[in-house]
């Protein structure tokens, strides 16, 4: 896929992702959902990529939706009349698809099933799908400029980009519900004291600042356990019993033991970086173990 709203650069390793709508602040539109979600598949199934960094083009990272565009600004389908069961069943039925499911949510369902380590540089304003698409990111990094916010209830929508599960799991449910119901903007001082942010950086240092720190998470790792091990988290954490968890990682212990595992162990006992080879584009037989990973 050719990309004209996002651009997808590759620097030593690490994908560089910028939303790329400088003139209208990077927002949010249905030809970027589809970009992006192709992005993510593209690196999850790239061996060269470690890790990606996603940032946006000029002052802002994401001012949210693009609510210049004609008709439905979400691009949805107002003839249909969708039910929850239309949502369970036909959720890739054609006219579902393209006319009632959530872009924003088409788009975080991708990075929850991306194999590669998602670090964000928030460069500047980041509201509505700016902040929510912030969610399935392992890491958040932002300037001191950056401002954000869960805007939906100014516009008399709701929560959106499948936020309503990975807020709470980041910021607790209280502060996710204040943030909800206030709507309001907060700086990046609130969110870095909320936890919605790991670090404040300078605006000119930013970008080098979240590269750099992708690249430590990787190098010298195997890059199908760290794909193993993005999933184990995000998708037994959410599980209600601690066994569902033991089962996943009997598999995935026995598997990467026999594979990576093997050289790990030797370079250790030779004192030597390690040589691994296990790719995060062939997975064991056992991935995806709840459902097969979404594809938008």
């Amino acid at each position: 896929m050719a990309y004209s709203t996002i651009r997808y650069e590759i620097d030593d390793g690490i994908v560089r992702l910028t939303l790329n709508r400088p003139e209208r602040m990077n927002a949010f539109t249905v030809e970027m959902c589809d970009e992006l979600v192709d992005a993510y598949a593209r690196a999850s199934q790239d061996d060269g990529i470690g890790a990606i960094v996603v940032t946006g083009e000029g002052k802002a990272f994401c001012a949210g939706m693009d609510l210049s565009v004609d008709g439905n600004v979400f691009g949805l389908d107002e003839t249909l009349s969708p039910t929850i069961e239309d949502m369970r069943d036909k959720l890739d039925d054609p006219a579902i698809h393209a006319g009632v499911r959530d872009t924003g949510g088409r788009v975080t369902l991708a990075m929850y099933d991306c194999l590669k380590p998602i670090v964000g540089a928030v460069n500047g304003v980041a509201v509505g799908i700016g902040s929510t698409m912030l969610l399935p990111m392992d890491f958040r990094l932002a300037s001191h400029t950056a401002r954000f916010g869960f805007v939906f209830g100014k516009l008399g929508i709701t929560l959106e980009a499948c936020s309503s599960w990975f807020l709470p799991r980041i910021v607790g449910l209280e502060q996710a519900l204040e943030w909800g119901y206030r709507a309001d903007i907060f700086d990046a001082r609130e969110a870095l004291e909320k936890k919605l942010v790991r670090s404040l950086h300078a605006p000119d240092t930013l970008m080098e600042d979240a590269c750099a720190f992708a690249r430590s998470l990787v190098k010298d790792r195997s890059p199908q356990s760290i794909a193993l091990i993005r999933q184990m988290l995000w998708r037994n954490s959410a599980e209600p019993r601690p066994i569902e968890a033991h089962r996943i990682e009997s598999l995935a212990v026995f598997y990467t033991s026999i594979a990576d595992g093997k050289e790990g162990v030797r370079a250790f006992r030779e004192k030597r970086p390690p040589r691994f080879s296990a790719k995060a584009s062939e997975m064991p037989a056992f991935y995806p173990w709840d459902r097969p990973p979404e594809r938008g």
